[in-house]
């Protein structure tokens, strides 16, 4: 193996200059996402401006055997960009250009280190529309949105970050360039290769660049959102709405949530009676006929006792200061060092399921907060335990471990997902098979094999 001196002037020989970084300040941000949980110590940060840049520092891995971690915008929760082992970090910031767009095919080229909102306003710019939308929309990045294949608040229509890749340019883990689907809409020639590197986490290597469909831009998106009597109301509102509407969104929130926004931030509360839990709907109000079939259903849910009180807007303003409520719930309640789980079943399963995770958690930590939020509408829910005031970190860890087993033992009953959108990464692999079945996670290493067999790409991640 080489020795340090040696990785770091073979990157200074590939990159430009002033383009790698080992500065601690330049360790500590890059070498980390947003878990709380793991130390961080990589030997060094490289910025690439290119492909051809990204495939010389694979080679350099594959040659003097150190260990690659590829690092977008840093707002995974999984920990699969943490770097605790001295491995050389790919940061993908300067990579960050919208290299070709095509109007006629609905198109936009784009380079891994793109911002989410960059692309976002690029495509509105050309009257134009990219769908997948979260919180983080504006630190995240296109690279790693596909390494997670992140999902977000419009699921429900729009459907997972790899359902807008039409073609990828990819650096395998032993240092070859690939050009993968053509940026084809049909083709169906063989093995789709572009799939295995969405949602693989950089274990098979590094997307460099990504074609990503567009599509027209929404008209008059309007946000309803419901005081709901109890958490089985979900489906029961979902149902009644989906049956007359097409739905944007459908997410909720407890009461407990929104209770955290509105302290941390200057948001009002959407009416003056409350409910244990609220739905948010979104939908695009093109006539007045819409609208009046929202308002009957609104209506025929209220007849049923499903819904307490609602709101609908009347104007953008109002429908972002609704929208808040949902997307505002994260940043509220960080202060508290939330510990996650991003957990799916099937949509009809979610109430019980819900409950029952719910009722285990309250029984063995009463002290716990639980903080409820989610895209019900696609079966995602997220629950967040609050680390209680006096209660120290690891100590507040180590019992949320024992929390993983219960929780997850209730997944797999209900043949669910232990992770819906953030990956798997460090935190959820020891938690796999829960849902992944063994000769499942020997493929996966067998895949692994074969696009980096000498296993520099962001190992430990998914599974060792």
């Amino acid at each position: 193996m080489a020795t340090r001196d040696d990785v770091l002037l073979a990157l200074e020989a590939v990159l430009d200059e002033g383009k790698l970084r080992t500065d601690s300040d330049s360790l500590e941000s890059h070498g980390k996402d947003w878990t709380k949980m793991y130390e961080v110590a990589p030997l060094a940060i490289a910025f690439p401006r290119s492909t051809e840049q990204v495939q010389a520092i694979v080679k350099l891995a594959n040659e003097l055997e150190f260990s690659i971690v590829p690092s977008g915008g840093r707002t995974g929760l999984s920990g699969g960009a943490v770097a605790s082992n001295g491995e050389v970090v790919i940061s993908f910031d300067y990579m960050n250009q919208i290299v070709d767009f095509s109007a006629s095919d609905r198109s936009v080229k784009v380079q891994a280190g793109v911002i989410t909102q960059q692309l976002q306003d690029f495509a509105e710019e050309q009257g134009l529309y990219y769908p997948v939308d979260f919180a983080s929309a504006g630190s995240s990045q296109i690279g790693g949105n596909l390494a997670t294949n992140a999902g977000g608040i419009k699921v429900i229509k729009y459907g997972m970050s790899r359902d807008w890749v039409l073609g990828l340019t990819v650096v395998t883990g032993a240092g070859e360039i690939l050009n993968l689907n053509s940026d084809l809409l049909k083709n169906n020639t063989g093995y789709d290769l572009r799939h295995l590197f969405i949602g693989a986490e950089g274990t098979l290597g590094l997307i460099t660049e990504a074609t990503m469909r567009l599509t027209r831009q929404p008209d008059n998106l309007t946000v309803l959102v419901l005081g709901l009597n109890d958490i089985t109301n979900t489906m029961d509102v979902l149902k009644a709405f989906q049956s007359k509407l097409d739905l944007t969104a459908y997410e909720f929130f407890s009461h407990e949530a929104m209770g955290h926004v509105r302290a941390h931030a200057d948001v009002p509360a959407p009416f003056e009676s409350s409910a244990p839990y609220y739905a948010l709907l979104e939908f695009e109000c093109t006539t007045e006929q819409v609208m009046d079939s929202a308002m009957e259903l609104f209506e025929h849910c209220v007849e049923n006792e499903w819904v307490v009180d609602g709101v609908i807007s009347q104007s953008e303003t109002q429908a972002n200061n609704l929208w808040r409520l949902r997307e505002g719930i994260s940043e509220s309640i960080a202060p508290r060092t939330p510990y996650k789980n991003d957990i799916s079943v099937v949509v009809s399963k979610v109430p019980q399921f819900l409950t029952e995770i719910n009722d285990v958690v309250t029984k063995h930590y009463p002290d716990f907060e639980i903080i409820w939020f989610g895209h019900i509408g696609d079966g995602n829910l997220h629950l967040n335990i609050l680390k209680p005031v006096d209660l120290a970190r690891d100590e507040f860890f180590a019992k949320c471990v024992k929390v993983n087993k219960w929780v997850f033992d209730i997944v797999e009953k209900y043949n669910g997902s232990v992770s819906a959108e953030h990956g798997v990464g460090l935190v959820k692999k020891d938690y796999l098979r829960y849902t992944r079945r063994d000769a499942e996670i020997a493929l996966m290493k067998g895949i692994k094999q074969v696009f980096d067999p000498k296993g520099v790409m962001n190992p430990g991640k998914i599974f060792d």
